[in-house]
Order: C-alpha cells, then sequence, then structure tokens
C-alpha cells in the first residue's frame, strides 16, 4: 500500500466472524463492510467508527465528481450510469457534511452545478432528465419536465445552511422548502425526512419549531411512524411502498437533537431504537426495506444503511462496541 500512494486503511478492531455470539454490533458490522461495501463506504466505516481519518474519504468521494461539479456514477445506488443528479450531489454534501468538510469552493461549484439543473421555482428535482437512457430503479420514474421536489431539495437547503454555506441559489429553494413545509397536508416518509433535515437546520429556529410541531402531529395522525414494532401489521405502509417498507421514530430523528424527536415518547423512541438493534442480519449488515430491484444496488445500499444504523444507535448512547 505504501509504495502505490494509497491511504491505508485502519487495522480491525476484531478477528471473529460475523455469527460470533462473542462479536460486538460494531465487530460484526466491520465484517460486513469490508466484505461488501464500496471503498467510500469502506473508507466512511473506518472514519466514524475505527479513528480513520477525513481525508480518504474525501478521495474516495472524489471518484464521483463530474466536470460539471454535480456528483454521479451511482453515488445514489439506485440511478446508476455517470450523470450527475440532483440525489447523488446531495448524497456527496451528506459525506462532506460527517467529515466536516461541506464548505469552500468545492461546496459553492456543487451550488451552482445545483442552480443548473433547478426548476423554474429554484427548487431542485427528483430526478433530472439527464438520466433517461441509463438504469434507474423503476419507483424514480424519469420525465422531461420534472417538477420541484421537496424531498430533494429540503436535505440539501438544510445541510448548506447547517454549514453556513452562502450561496445565491439557497435564497429560492429556501423559500421553496418553507412554502413546501408549511404547505404539507398529505405526506409520505421519505419526504417527511427530508422535511426534518431542512427545519433542524433552517436559521428561522421559531418558525422551524412551529413548522416541526405541525408536521410531527401530521406523521402520528397519518400512521407514518412504526409507534410499536410488536404490531407493525397494525401500521399502513404508504401508497408506492414496498410491503414492509415500514419507518420508525429513529427514522425521523435520526438523533436526540432532531426537532421530530419531541413527535414520540421516551417508550416509543426505545422500542424503536431495541427494533433497530435487533434488525442486524447474520452477517452483520442491516437490511434495506425498500424494493429491490436489481443486486448490485442491494449489495451496495446494505453497507449504507448499516453505517447509518450504526451512527444512529451510537448517538442514543446505545453500546455498538
Amino acid at each position: 500500500m505504501a509504495e502505490s500512494g494509497a491511504s491505508p486503511l485502519p487495522p480491525s478492531t476484531s478477528p471473529l466472524s460475523p455469527r460470533s455470539p462473542h462479536s460486538s454490533a460494531l465487530s460484526r458490522a466491520e465484517q460486513f463492510v469490508w466484505l461488501t461495501a464500496r471503498v467510500l463506504e469502506q473508507r466512511r466505516f473506518a472514519y466514524h467508527f475505527l479513528n480513520g481519518g477525513a481525508d480518504p474519504v474525501d478521495t474516495a468521494l472524489a471518484a464521483y465528481l463530474n466536470e460539471d461539479d454535480g456528483y454521479g456514477h451511482a453515488l445514489e445506488p439506485d440511478l446508476r450510469g455517470p450523470v450527475s443528479q440532483p440525489l447523488h450531489t446531495g448524497h456527496a454534501l451528506r459525506v462532506l457534511d460527517s467529515i466536516g468538510r461541506c464548505g469552500g469552493q468545492r461546496v459553492e461549484r456543487a451550488c451552482r452545478y445545483l442552480s443548473s439543473v433547478s426548476t423554474p421555482e429554484g427548487a431542485l428535482p427528483a430526478i433530472h432528465p439527464s438520466q433517461r437512457g441509463y438504469p434507474s430503479a423503476p419507483f424514480v420514474p424519469v420525465m422531461d419536465d420534472p417538477p420541484s421536489s421537496l424531498l430533494a431539495t429540503g436535505p440539501v437547503v438544510g445541510l448548506l445552511h447547517r454549514n453556513e454555506v452562502w450561496h445565491a441559489w439557497l435564497f429560492r429553494a429556501t423559500d421553496f422548502c418553507w412554502q413546501a413545509v408549511e404547505s404539507l397536508e398529505k405526506s409520505h416518509p421519505y419526504e417527511v425526512e427530508a422535511a426534518v433535515v431542512f427545519l433542524d437546520n433552517a436559521p428561522d429556529r421559531p418558525r422551524a419549531e412551529a413548522a416541526a410541531d405541525r408536521l410531527g402531529r401530521m406523521v402520528r395522525e397519518q400512521r407514518l411512524a412504526v409507534l410499536d414494532p410488536d404490531q407493525l401489521d397494525s401500521f399502513p405502509v404508504s401508497p408506492g411502498y414496498a410491503p414492509g417498507e415500514h419507518h420508525f421514530p429513529y427514522d425521523y430523528a435520526k438523533v436526540p437533537e432532531s426537532l421530530a424527536r419531541a413527535w414520540f415518547t421516551d417508550e416509543e423512541m426505545e422500542r424503536s431504537l431495541d427494533f433497530l438493534e435487533r434488525q442486524q442480519q447474520g452477517d452483520g449488515g442491516w437490511p434495506i426495506r425498500w424494493r429491490q430491484w436489481a443486486p448490485g444496488t442491494a449489495l451496495e445500499s446494505r453497507p449504507i444503511v448499516t453505517i447509518e444504523a450504526l451512527l444512529t444507535l451510537r448517538a442514543y448512547g446505545r453500546t455498538i462496541v
């Protein structure tokens, strides 16, 4: 590795097999990541859990960067092909945020890309028409004139505000997010999760808290969160979702500081975290709940989901080592 100039991965925390009864959740997940993950997720796992550096994550992420300053190459596994997409670029910003590097000229250039693919409202479409001709999940149709999407725009705007990024694109995109969130009457879990990222980071805190309170009541009224995992069948799955594609309190409140945490009682939150712990599979990874349409996309997605599960459990003080 030294001769090639590549940065070596940190040493493994445990030689135990994923199925060993004496191995921790983290060590089982580690074996799963080494076995199945892309280089980016290997580097992310090392950064978050093995004292790895940020530079290797940054280097791995750069492989997905295109000349238009957007990100592509199936960074978001359900969209294949080389072209830049808003969802890929949002994924890249989440990675940069997680290593403390969501800023500077690189992010300004990403904002220029986002501006170039925005709708007339100044927001992002879920899928830009450039995806046409490349494989993509059947549940993300490609349209010639796609509408503005809170699902795509909310997380990007939220992350940029959290990192105090100021760019002209943000003004209209922020206005769109406020209008979209405050006018929601009926929604679905992924859209609500996108709204939460925006509200958790929007500069106008009183307005965000009021909007989050209304959104939380809607989530409970429309039964968009499973409040008791032992009674899964009593909670509906949103239209268009895969069978069993339920969402839980921890999906909305990924950290205790989230505004969405107030939507759930302590007992409901603890039950959902217990369920999340139990979802670790025999191979050490966590499952994906959305519709699996190609073997490769499921394989690439599971390490991402596994890292997120471990981060959530750790954020709530659960023992993972």
